[in-house]
């Protein structure tokens, strides 16, 4: 541990009990219903406590509570990771002006190229994967596209960056 770190804290609320990596930066932080949502370097904390990486959430959106969508890597068509959506967490914020455009940023900043298959709906992203040096290929259906339709969208891009 760092000794500013040791000196001035690591910027997390009091009562967060995760346990954040050595250069893991909180960027900002918000009590919620079961503990915080704690944004930083590396990922979103949500209660549990438990960190979501960047290059994995889908989407977060302000709904009269902040709903945030999580994506499992589910499986690969050669280099290009196939992802399913979970089901939206929602989280009560009293002001979430400063977490959703933290979350927002640090999301979008994660993507270096998006493109789009219009038909079934399919987005093919290149996202950067907090923490580690590199970028990761993703395919994500949207909402009621199967995975085996996602597959068959993204096999011939898939190919071609086989080489």
């Amino acid at each position: 541990m760092g000794l500013l770190r040791r000196l001035f804290g690591d910027g997390s609320p009091d009562g967060f009990t995760g346990t954040l990596e050595k250069d893991e930066t909180v960027i900002a932080h918000t009590a919620v219903q079961g503990g915080h949502l704690v944004v930083t370097s590396l990922g979103l904390w949500v209660p549990g406590p438990r960190c979501i990486g960047w290059h994995l959430v889908s989407k977060v959106k302000w709904e009269g509570a902040l709903r945030v969508v999580e994506a499992v890597e589910a499986s690969a068509e050669g280099p290009v990771v196939l992802l399913e959506d979970l089901p939206a967490q929602r989280f009560a914020v009293d002001d979430p002006r400063r977490v959703l455009r933290a979350i927002s940023q640090r999301v979008e900043g994660s993507i270096r190229h998006r493109e789009r298959v219009e038909s079934p709906g399919v987005w093919i992203l290149q996202r950067k994967i907090p923490g580690q040096d590199g970028v990761v290929w993703q395919a994500r259906g949207d909402a009621g596209v199967d995975l085996e339709s996602v597959r068959e969208a993204v096999a011939p891009f898939a190919a071609r960056l086989a080489g």
